[in-house]
């Protein structure tokens, strides 16, 4: 019994022992094992992009080329002279100098990519602002909530679920080159002579981009989504890229006369130009029956006689607005819609190269280049010469939001005359 009692003594004691030698062990290695298991650390990534911390792809590789310079060691031989020596020489001073130029060009990029960054936080901090009543500026819409815009009313924002990219399109300013980087982006569009979805802008048919089924528009997500297209909207709108393009509403509105009065269009004709003339034309006899006999005839209607159709209140009691002329608040809604990059026609060259490096798609696809719309803010005086001075400040109330939002100036030459 004493024996039995001895052994379970002795059991008890020596796994006590093992039990502390094994402790003693883990906690040796035990940390080493820990830390070897645990996760690497995970670079933090925004769901959406902000210009602010913008940095471009040449920047980047135009940095890497420093540090590869910087980290090569030139070998000097000990024993040397003569042509030897003035090669090796000739050769340390030409790659200096290329570092050199390489950090200059950095600078300089970086200092103009810095100065872009503070314009378009300018520019959204004046949205803001506006939006917010701040500035004193009331217009319909302002204060209302992305929920209480009609669908309808969406149709011009469209989708690059690919590239996560959301972008409003304003007619009149370059929207057909940015359709077609859309199309691009998208793949939404096969060309026939390839069989394949086009890869070069300026290749996309100029009427084949502004066929609105080939955009894929909030206005079409209840089709496609019922009720859930609200809250996928939503998510949209938070996570994904949101740009537009916008441009002096004078000037816009002279652009759009030009374009679709100024030359015969049957369908501006038949369904905008002979009201027009009927209703502020004074005209009695019956009117030609298309845009081109009218244009022989030498009948059109006159720049006034558009004024006088956008400033009469029956205009938008019959119907909206055409895009052409709807401002730009109503078709891009911006005190519901926070974007991320505000581009101006002004200035659209230097605009689409920063914003194709923003959205992360320089690599893949270019901005259009060839000409444009040049209807100038100096045409603004002659244009409105002939306006009355009551007509013209009563178009600018109506276009006042956009002057406001967008940072374009009271055209003063033109209200005080």
């Amino acid at each position: 019994m004493g024996t039995w009692r001895g052994l379970r003594t002795a059991f008890i004691l020596g796994s006590l022992f093992m039990f502390l030698l094994i402790i003693i062990y883990w906690d040796d290695i035990g940390g080493l094992h820990l830390d070897q298991l645990q996760d690497p650390k995970q670079k933090s990534s925004s769901t959406s992009r902000s210009y602010s911390g913008f940095t471009s792809r040449s920047q980047t590789g135009s940095s890497s080329a420093v540090n590869t310079t910087d980290s090569r060691t030139t070998l000097v031989p000990e024993e040397g002279g003569g042509a030897g020596d003035e090669h090796e020489e000739e050769e340390r001073r030409s790659k200096q100098e290329q570092k050199e130029e390489t950090r200059g060009n950095v600078e300089k990029e970086r200092s103009h990519n810095t100065v872009t960054g503070r314009e378009q936080e300018m520019r959204k901090r004046r949205i803001t602002d506006t939006c917010s009543g701040s500035e004193g500026v009331e217009f319909p819409g302002r204060t209302r909530a992305f929920e209480q815009i009609p669908n309808r009313e969406l149709d011009h924002l469209i989708v690059d679920d690919k590239h996560r990219i959301i972008y409003c399109y304003v007619p009149k300013v370059a929207c057909t080159n940015w359709k077609r980087v859309m199309v691009v982006l998208s793949q939404s569009l096969i060309s026939p002579s390839s069989g394949k979805p086009y890869t070069e802008p300026e290749a996309v048919p100029p009427d084949l981009v502004h066929n609105s089924s080939i955009h894929l528009t909030f206005a079409k997500f209840w089709r496609h989504y019922g009720s859930l297209s609200r809250h996928l909207m939503e998510l949209k709108l938070q996570h994904y890229t949101k740009f537009l393009f916008v441009r002096d509403p004078f000037v816009r509105l002279i652009s759009a006369f030009r374009n679709k009065f100024g030359r015969p269009n049957e369908d501006f004709y038949r369904q905008f130009g002979s009201v027009m003339m009927r209703r502020y034309g004074n005209v009695s006899e019956s009117l030609p029956e298309t845009a081109a006999e009218a244009f022989v005839a030498g009948i059109k209607p006159t720049f006034q006689q558009f004024i006088s159709y956008l400033l009469d209140p029956v205009t938008e009691r019959e119907s909206i607005f055409n895009e052409h002329w709807r401002q730009v608040y109503r078709l891009c809604h911006p005190c519901q819609v926070k974007y991320d990059f505000i581009g101006r026609l002004e200035t659209l060259e230097t605009d689409a190269e920063h914003l194709l490096k923003f959205l992360e798609v320089d690599d893949i696809v270019h901005f259009p280049s060839g000409a444009r719309n040049r209807t100038a803010t100096s045409w603004e005086r002659d244009w409105f010469s002939k306006i009355p001075i009551r007509m013209r400040r009563e178009l600018y109330q109506l276009y006042e939001p956009d002057f406001r939002l967008f940072g374009y100036p009271k055209p003063d030459s033109v209200l005080l005359q």
